[in-house]
């Protein structure tokens, strides 16, 4: 296993963290979204050029997962690529503003502790592809919920 792969799925040694890293990788990813896409004028190009970035981040974090499996074992907690990839899927097409960001860390972490709705029996995927699907779906869930309040409560 290379360092590059290291460093990619414990998103630059965030993994490390001996508890609560997937948390910390989520909230840190919060951060760096905001500072990414805040001020954005285009709605829809931000949206589409979000959901690319998230994309890109899921299929580096199955090309990940799987090469560092080997050492680390199945779904090991040092891989937190999962949860980023989530969490921006989470905060795709939603406006870039705190209150939103923080209720989509919320719901996140929800579907991705408590794991309903299907979201386990993702992680009977092989290899990379269990390690980010449930995240994925996790943050296929915490969109829709948060496209909801964006409705209702649009601050």
């Amino acid at each position: 296993m290379g360092l590059i792969h290291r460093l990619i799925s414990t998103c630059l040694g965030i993994g490390y963290t001996p508890k609560g890293g997937g948390t910390i990788a989520a909230a840190v990813c919060c951060i760096a979204w905001y500072f990414a896409w805040a001020g954005g004028n285009e709605y829809f190009n931000i949206g589409a050029g979000q959901l690319g970035v998230t994309i890109v981040l899921l299929i580096i974090g199955i090309w990940s997962a799987n090469k560092v499996e080997a050492e680390w074992g199945e779904d090991s907690y040092r891989v937190v690529i999962d949860e980023v990839a989530g969490m921006c899927l989470t905060l795709c097409f939603v406006p870039v503003r705190w209150p939103y960001i923080i209720v989509g860390l919320v719901f996140f972490r929800f579907f991705d502790i408590v794991k309903p709705l299907g979201i386990r029996k993702m992680e009977q995927l092989r290899s990379g592809w269990g390690v980010m699907m449930d995240d994925m779906l996790a943050g296929v869930y915490a969109n829709l919920l948060l496209q909801i309040v964006v409705f209702i409560k649009p601050w």
